[in-house]
């Protein structure tokens, strides 16, 4: 049975920092990803990496504020989040995916999801 469970996120003022983990269980995946959803809006991806780390993929406004990582030996991933800005408070999910089919960046892509975490940043 494939478990991902998150931990991390919290409340952090505007330039600060803060980190999210994953620990995924039960699944050999092909590729990670980490998204977020604000209320009424669909989710959207924040940083993707294939399992080879061949493909990465970082959204244009997290492009070097949002680092991914992999601790393979843990079966963990990380998203490192700094210099956060307001517009970034959010629910923050991770995913993982056994499929080969799609781009790392295809939210149809990923067929398990963590529980989600809140990301507030004030100003």
């Amino acid at each position: 049975q494939v478990q991902l469970v998150q931990s991390g996120g919290g409340s952090v003022q505007a330039g600060g920092s803060l980190r999210l983990s994953c620990a995924a269980s039960g699944g050999t995946f092909s590729a990670m990803g980490w998204f977020r959803q604000a209320p009424g809006k669909e989710r959207e991806i924040v940083a993707a990496r294939s399992r080879s780390g061949i493909s990465t993929y970082y959204a244009d406004t997290e492009k070097g504020r949002f680092p991914i990582s992999t601790d393979n030996a843990k079966n963990t991933e990380y998203l490192q989040m700094d210099s956060l800005k307001p517009e970034d408070t959010t629910v923050y999910y991770c995913a993982d995916t056994t499929s080969l089919a799609g781009e790392v960046y295809h939210t149809g892509r990923y067929n398990y999801w963590g529980q989600g975490n809140q990301v507030t940043v004030s100003s």
